[in-house]
């Protein structure tokens, strides 16, 4: 932009450029609510997605796919609001991946937009509504309105509120009477009542008038008329006693070419009252807010603008256009003001606006009012200008104020000054240091405490520091304010908010001195002292805990530095130690409980444990002593205080100890307290019996002989011990102490013990009972030893004992033991007798069995039989005792239920197989059973078994090829079990047995026999058709006849199966027979495959559908005329489709046309309809489908007219195409038929690209370019047509055509960039001389890179230039200027070009070029660069060429820049010119150089001027020795004396005097005398005078140096008589007044001192 434009424009981006698709840029897919997002929603074939991309990011591109229809962003967060379908709503928050809120709404919602920060603004068809998306609920949209009935059939553009969001303002636009209108519907909530307005653009805003106190609320509308437009500013929501804000209206100017050109969008900065108004067609205007005053008017898009947003946090205005193009404009903060005041001339305005938005430009005008009005004396006056002007607000300003006197009866001009500052806004430091200093010492705090609150003061340490004397905690609120951390955390300490110390730190990153501040903490309060200093621990790494330990301890706070140092220590460090120890030496002195607390809690391990331990039992500590003690001797010393120790800690203390010392331990314990310690010691032993072993532990009780120690030590792990001896040594003690019942316990559930060991044991005991015995024997089934113990030994009733109540289920071990011994049977008998229904059956039958006493047990399985057991042992053993006694055993097997048949049958076996077969049939035992009938002949048996049976399974068995017995069966089952049947079912199971064992010589035998001969079966339909099934399969000769003698059977099944099988004639026969006369036909023309015996059979018939039925089989045999003719004979269209496909596939139309006739008669279908049409086109009959036409019917003429199209049957499909108005195809018709003129007029009526593309070309290859421009021109507005319709242009060579097709299509309405650009392109080729022209006039309209290649390929240089240029392509566009300088070069512009490049390097490229062709304008070209270019490289490239002097301005223009390189040439150059003048001058005002390598040069220079420079230059380098030799040299004695002097050096000094006294040189020696008066001793002075005769010379220094001696002499004189008078008064004084103590005074008093570490 110019300097003389008061805005800044800049294009931050362009969408197409980040893969943005053109056709998507409008307003309902593109959204912008701010400039932090736009959001684009895009359709493709993949679906819908969202691209978000993030202005503030680098413009970063989030891609989502989403299905939603619309989409827009928050103005500030990553949220995103979706809506699909027009109701549903979601919300959400992509950082957090939360969705906010989701809602449906009961109508489609037309627009939304963000109002605010919180708020989303919503319009349906019929109401207006907003929604809080943040308030933490799930609520949904609140309706606040119905829309306006003015906004009816309006796109709505923009939703607008106030800052308060009580005033809504909705806008619509619509089409009406040839132009765009508008229309606002402005709503008021407190008044709940809504006014219609006309206007394109509105918005709200505030300001604050001259003297008001609050601000102004204003509706901004803009709107554009038929006669024009023009801008309102109306007040709203006045305020009673602000000014009252009078309505202006404003013109909007539009240009004459701009009819169309409305406001589109409006918003107001705030900060500096301006009106951005966009208008549709790019054009910016800026309007002051409170004057109205059209400020600035100018265009910044070439293409329409469809959205617009705030910009800058409300300073400016963002919009996005159709092309893609994001443009902002700003202010410009430094040139708007100068704009107003030198383009405008409105100083008023300038001042105004420079007062109210702080923008710099009119510093000089409010100066010169300030001064003017306190030149006249109206203060008051020069406190407001004061007041209004940025530049002015400064300490000087103040201070003027302060010293002015004010008129009697006027207020102070600085309290004015200070009461419109606070009125206006908030004060600067100075300003708020000046009022904060009278408003303190008047005591008016709460007054500066409000405007610290309002934010009306700025903070400042200075202005802490002078708070703070009247109030701490209001210096607190300053210094936290001014972010004065030191401060802060002073006051905090102070105040006493130790908690606020550190969160506070933390906050702002401050690591303030921890120890001293808790030093002073502890002064204050140790308990917050120790609180802070323990929070400090978990936030503050590295803290010294030693020396914050310190300070508490040493001052006695034990509690406070215990507190801190558990804290700190927690973490038990081995570097803390030393710490630990003397935390718990401290406490064990002072208290002991908070030591064993700490010692309890286990918190430490790194502290010096033997010392401790020593403490601990010297405090009493026992248990803590016990803890630490390693020592056995210390351990046993202190363990036998029992009474001291909890039993359970003592118990536990021992899981320390290894097992010596347990058992040590334990030995001391029993020694010296038997009675007292066994209970602990049985507890330990216990506890540690896996530890220590118990055999170890039982051989210390047996050491004391503590028998009942041991039986109850035992008692405790013997149900846990897996040590058989220990579970004896358990028993021995029990029977010791005759505890029988415990070792009744013990044998009946401990698995442990040594069974023979405990039985031989208690053998041995002898025990009064001997039911432990008893168990251990039951137990490890020693059931026979016990029995034979028993037994031996009389003891009987432990018999029964043991039978009834221990053991029951081992009877017959017993009874096997007492059979073993010879007992009698009878008290056999009676035990079983005790024990019915106890005893194992099983067991006990084997027993007895084994010793063949059997029918010993009869009596006894009688009476349990009787008992109602059902134990089938009972009944198997009773069927055997029957049987062996022949008790009638059949019976028993026939009527038992109980028994179990395969034992019984088994047992039967070799004693009667008869007897085994009844077992086994009752048992169903198939195995058995056939196995037994099969070894003993009984063939009859099976057979009827098998029939009973009816098994599937068990007769694929018997009938299966290895059954060497099959015939056998067969021969029974046919000749005797069938016979004997009349239940059909096992008849019908063993004739499927027969089919699956594929037997079917044997099932025809079986089937004879049940059919043809008589029996219940004979009309049996199931059995007739298996006798013909079986015959088809296995004698189809018997087939014949079993259909003549049989009439049961399923027709359609035989028919079907005989099919299948090849036996058509009896298929034939069967459906006859049956009187199935279409299935017959369908065997004789399809199976028999005889169309005339079929022909034959349907005309001895004559029924339709046989005819109907030959028809089909005729059409499938292509006997296309006779299958039409049975069709017609059958008066049957229903298979009309496939006549048609076939007839017309073989070319039969003519044939076809009477069966369409007669399906017209009864069917309506569109493909008869279209057979029809399609017929009387292929046999030419025109005139034939023009009268079928016009008559009427269902066909599908399109697709009928496509058909005839693709068989190139253009007339009769030009017929169709035109009946039905397709003039897309009718105009692809008529340009096969060679009428173009027609096909263009259809091609204009169809509007379809793909026709204008065949009609264009037909005309192109015909050369009818008129009417193929005609096409073209509706081709070239479709972008993705461009290519193809070019190349067929180029290809053919119609360039000429090809030109002026496209500079036509230019004034099209519809005109995109890619009509510009291909029309650049085009130029470029076959025009060069009009590109240049074409580039200038629509370069914003074209595809720059794509023209820039087509530039570059065509040589056309200067346009390549331009577009680089306009493309911001600036390195490119020097390079070529450089590269092809013959045609390219001009040098204004190219010192435009170069100062943007971005690639330093084409600056030296530049340089070169220059140096080479335009050495002339070098300089010129160098002042540009200056800022960008490196000094030192681009003065080594001139001196490298030798061309330095050349550049001598240039490098005088960068001596400001003070490089030393620059110097260094500027120096060679002086020196070459020998123009010692500037020189000396540079080296004065420029110090980078190597200053002693140019004074060694110059120092044997010719000429005198450069050896004086070169002495300077040493002097500046201190080198005085070597400066005062050239400038001796040389007899340039001023400069000597003025080097001595400066030298400041007492050596150089006397030095120079020697020298000047040598040469006799008096006068310089006085002169130097006098320089060098502070650096010369008198002494040496008066030495010099007396050896040469100077003292006429010296006289004058002599005497002034008396003289400064004296004065020094009275000044100390007068001193020592101040001192003495003041120490005379002081003694006076003491002596008068009562001698002060130390302890009268005032101020803090010394706490005592600690007794240092541990008290000592």
């Amino acid at each position: 932009m110019s300097s003389d434009i008061p805005i800044e424009f800049t294009e931050p981006l362009q969408l197409t450029d980040i893969g943005i698709q053109p056709q998507f840029l409008d307003f309902r897919s593109t959204t912008l609510e701010s400039d932090r997002f736009v959001c684009v929603r895009e359709q493709g074939a993949n679906g819908n997605t969202v691209s978000i991309i993030d202005l503030h990011n680098n413009n970063n591109v989030t891609k989502k796919n989403m299905t939603a229809d619309n989409a827009i962003m928050h103005p500030s967060q990553n949220v995103i609001s979706l809506r699909a379908n027009g109701t549903t709503l979601q919300i959400f928050n992509l950082d957090t991946k939360q969705r906010l809120k989701s809602f449906t709404m009961s109508e489609p919602v037309i627009f939304w937009k963000w109002l605010n920060e919180q708020t989303l603004g919503l319009v349906t068809q019929n109401a207006i509504f907003e929604w809080n998306v943040f308030d933490g609920t799930g609520d949904g949209p609140v309706r606040l309105a119905d829309k306006h009935v003015s906004l009816t059939n309006n796109q709505i553009i923009n939703y607008v509120s106030n800052k308060d969001n009580t005033w809504i303002a909705v806008t619509g636009i619509a089409q009406e009477e040839g132009r765009i209108v508008g229309h606002i519907q402005l709503y008021s909530k407190a008044r709940n009542i809504s006014q219609a307005i006309d206007g394109h653009v509105c918005n709200f805003a505030t300001l604050k008038l001259s003297g008001a106190s609050v601000d102004t609320q204003v509706f901004v509308c803009g709107n554009r008329t038929a006669t024009g437009g023009q801008l309102h500013v109306i007040e709203i929501d006045h305020q009673e006693g602000a000014p009252v804000f009078q309505k202006k209206n404003v013109d909007i100017f539009f240009p004459a070419d701009a009819a169309n050109d409305f406001p589109v969008s409006v918003h107001v900065s705030q900060k500096y009252g301006i009106i951005y108004l966009l208008t549709k067609y790019g054009f910016i205007h800026l309007y002051d807010v409170e004057s109205s005053t059209s400020l600035f008017v100018n265009r910044i898009s070439a293409e329409p603008v469809f959205t617009a947003a705030s910009y800058n946090n409300g300073t400016g205005i963002i919009a996005i256009n159709r092309s893609g193009q994001v443009l902002t404009v700003d202010l410009s903060r430094e040139s708007f003001i100068p704009y107003i005041l030198n383009k405008l001339s409105n100083i008023p305005l300038a001042l105004s606006l420079a007062s109210r938005s702080g923008l710099p430009g009119a510093e000089n005008l409010f100066t010169q009012q300030f001064n003017q009005c306190l030149a006249s004396g109206d203060y008051d006056n020069a406190a407001k200008i004061a007041a209004s002007s940025e530049q002015l607000r400064t300490s000087e300003t103040i201070n003027r104020l302060k010293n002015l006197q004010p008129a009697p009866g006027q207020i102070s001009p600085i309290l004015s000054y200070f009461s419109i500052l606070l009125d206006k806004g908030t004060l600067n430091k100075f300003e708020s240091i000046e009022l904060a200093k009278p408003v303190l010492q008047q005591d008016k705090k709460p007054l500066f405490e409000k405007w610290l609150k309002e934010d009306k003061l700025q903070s400042s340490e200075e202005l802490g520091d002078i708070v703070k004397p009247y109030d701490t905690t209001l210096a607190l609120a300053v210094y936290m304010r001014a972010q004065v951390p030191v401060k802060v955390v002073s006051c905090l300490a102070e105040i006493g908010q130790f908690d606020k110390i550190l969160p506070y730190c933390e906050k702002v990153n401050y690591h303030p001195e921890y120890t001293i501040l808790i030093q002073n903490i502890v002064r204050v309060n140790p308990d917050k002292a120790a609180e802070f200093a323990t929070s400090l621990l978990r936030q503050t790494p590295g803290l010294d805990i030693e020396k914050i330990a310190d300070i508490f301890l040493s001052q006695n706070y034990i509690q406070q530095g215990t507190a801190f140092l558990l804290d700190a220590l927690k973490d038990d460090k081995p570097a803390e130690g030393h710490l630990q120890t003397r935390l718990l030496e401290i406490n064990l002195l002072h208290a002991p409980q908070v030591a064993d607390a700490i010692l309890g809690n286990n918190m430490f391990s790194q502290y010096d444990r033997p010392t401790i331990a020593a403490l601990a039992e010297k405090a009493g500590l026992f248990q803590r002593a016990l803890e630490h003690f390693d020592d056995i001797k210390d351990i046993k010393r202190v363990i036998v205080n029992t009474q001291a120790f909890p039993t359970d800690w003592l118990v536990n203390y021992f899981g320390k100890l290894n097992v010596e010392q347990s058992v040590a331990c334990l030995r001391e314990m029993l020694s010296k307290n038997i009675a007292q310690n066994l209970q602990v010691v049985i507890q330990v032993a216990t506890k540690y019996s896996d530890l220590i072993g118990p055999v170890t532990l039982i051989k210390v009780f047996e050491e004391f002989k503590c028998t009942e120690g041991e039986y109850y030590y035992l008692a405790s792990i013997v149900n846990v011990t897996q040590e058989p001896e220990v579970v004896f040594k358990y028993i021995q003690a029990a029977a010791k102490l005759r505890q029988v019942k415990e070792i009744e316990r013990v044998t009946r559930e401990n698995n442990v013990y040594n069974g023979e060991k405990v039985k031989n044991f208690l053998k041995e005991a002898k025990l009064d009972d001997q039911l432990p015995l008893i168990i251990v024997c039951d137990r490890y089934d020693f059931v026979h030893d016990l029995v034979l113990y028993l037994y031996k030994n009389k003891f009987f009733k432990f018999i029964e004992v043991y039978v009834q109540q221990v053991n029951p289920s081992k009877t017959p071990q017993v009874i096997a033991g007492l059979l073993d011994v010879d007992c009698d049977e009878a008290i056999i008998q009676s035990l079983l007798q005790t024990v019915i229904g106890q005893v194992p059956i099983a067991p006990l039958v084997e027993e007895v069995e084994k010793r063949n006493r059997l029918k010993l047990l009869l009596p006894f399985l009688e009476q349990t039989l009787q008992g109602g057991s059902a134990d089938k042992t009972v009944y198997d053993t009773l069927a055997k005792i029957y049987i062996d006694s022949n008790n009638n055993p059949e019976k028993f097997l026939q009527d038992n239920d109980n028994y179990d048949t395969l034992v019984v049958g088994k047992y039967c076996e070799k004693r009667d197989p008869y007897l085994a077969y009844i077992a086994y049939s009752k048992g169903q035992n198939d195995e058995e059973l056939i196995k037994i009938t099969n070894e003993n002949a009984m063939f009859k048996y099976q057979a009827r078994y098998l029939l009973s049976r009816s098994d599937r399974q068990l007769w694929s068995v018997v009938l299966s090829e290895d059954n060497m017995y099959r015939r056998q069966l067969i021969d029974q089952v046919v000749g005797t079990a069938i016979p004997e049947l009349e239940d059909p079912e096992p008849v019908s199971l063993a004739v499927e047995a027969f089919m699956d064992a594929d037997l079917p010589s044997e099932l025809i035998e079986l089937l004879e026999k049940i059919i043809l001969e008589p029996s219940p079966f004979n009309d049996n339909p199931s059995l007739q058709e298996l006798l013909i099934l079986t015959a088809i399969k296995a004698d189809q000769t018997r087939v014949d006849s079993y259909i003549e003698k049989l009439d049961d059977f399923d027709p359609e099944e035989i028919g079907s199966l005989a099919t299948e099988a090849g036996l058509y004639e009896e298929a034939f026969k069967v459906y006859n027979k049956f009187e199935l006369y279409g299935k017959a036909l369908k065997v004789l023309v399809e199976d028999v495959m005889s169309l005339d015996r079929g022909e034959e059979y349907a005309e001895k018939l004559d029924k339709p559908e046989l005819w109907s039925q030959l028809g089909a089989a005729q059409l499938n045999g292509l006997r296309i005329p006779e299958a039409i003719e049975s069709y017609i004979k059958a008066g049957d269209p229903s298979n009309f489709e496939q006549v048609i496909d076939i007839a017309e596939h073989a070319g039969k139309e003519e044939e076809l046309i009477p069966f369409l006739k007669m399906a017209r008669e009864t069917l309506r279908e569109p493909k008869v309809d279209g057979a029809i049409i399609n017929a009387y086109a292929n046999t030419d009959r025109l005139n034939d489908i023009e009268h079928f036409l016009q008559l009427s019917n269902a066909a599908d003429l399109e697709s009928i007219g496509d058909k005839l199209y693709e068989k190139h049957n253009y007339e009769a499909a030009k017929l169709l195409y035109s009946s039905i108005s397709n003039y897309s195809k009718l105009a692809s018709t008529l340009v096969y038929l060679g009428d173009y003129q027609a096909a263009v007029d259809c091609a204009r009526k169809a509007s379809n690209v793909k026709v204008w593309k065949q009609v264009n070309e037909a005309c192109i290859d015909n050369k009818e370019f008129r009417l193929a421009q005609i096409c073209g021109l509706n081709l070239i507005i479709h972008a993705e047509e461009l290519d193809e319709l070019v190349n067929k242009y180029e290809y053919f060579g119609y360039f000429d055509q090809l030109l002026s097709l496209f500079e036509n299509g230019l004034g099209l309405e519809r005109a995109h960039m890619g009509m510009f650009t291909e029309l650049a392109v085009l130029y470029t080729k076959y025009s060069p001389d009009k590109t240049m022209e074409h580039l200038k006039l629509f370069w914003s309209r074209i595809n720059i890179p794509k023209v820039l290649r087509a530039c570059e390929a065509a040589h056309l240089w200067p346009e390549l230039i331009f577009l680089y240029c306009h493309y911001d392509e600036w390195d490119n566009a020097a390079l070529t200027i450089i590269e092809r300088s013959s045609s390219a070069f001009e040098h204004s512009s190219f010192k435009e070009v170069i100062v943007k490049v971005s690639n330093l390097e084409i600056y030296y490229k530049a340089i070169n070029f220059y140096l080479n062709e335009h050495p002339s304008l070098l300089t010129d070209l160098l002042s540009v660069m200056i800022p960008r270019i490196d000094l030192p490289r681009v003065v080594k490239l001139f001196q490298k060429s030798d061309n330095l002097p050349l550049v001598k301005p240039f490098l005088i223009s960068v001596l400001d820049k003070n490089n030393s390189i620059v110097n260094q040439a500027y120096h060679d150059l002086l020196i070459e010119e020998e123009d010692y003048k500037s020189l000396r001058s540079v080296i004065e005002s420029n110090d980078k150089f190597d200053a002693l390598g140019l004074a060694e040069r110059l120092e044997k220079h010719e000429i005198i001027f450069f050896r004086q420079i070169a002495a300077v230059l040493y002097r500046k380098n201190k080198k005085w020795n070597k400066a005062i030799s050239i400038l001796k040299t040389d007899r340039l004695w001023s400069d000597v004396i003025e080097t001595a002097a400066i030298s400041g050096s007492e050596k150089v000094a006397s030095e120079t005097l020697q020298y000047f006294v040598e040469t006799g040189n008096k006068e310089c020696f006085v002169a130097t005398l006098y320089a060098c008066y502070h650096l010369v001793n008198p002494d040496s002075i008066l030495e010099l005078s007396w050896l040469h005769g100077l003292g006429d010379y010296t006289k004058p220094y002599e005497i002034s140096i008396a003289k400064n001696n004296q004065d020094r002499i009275n000044e100390l004189y007068k001193d020592l008589k101040k001192r003495q008078s003041q120490e005379t008064n002081a003694d006076d004084e003491q002596a008068g007044s009562q001698r002060l103590l130390l302890t009268n005074g005032t101020g803090i008093g010394l706490q005592p001192t600690g007794t240092g570490f541990g008290g000592f």
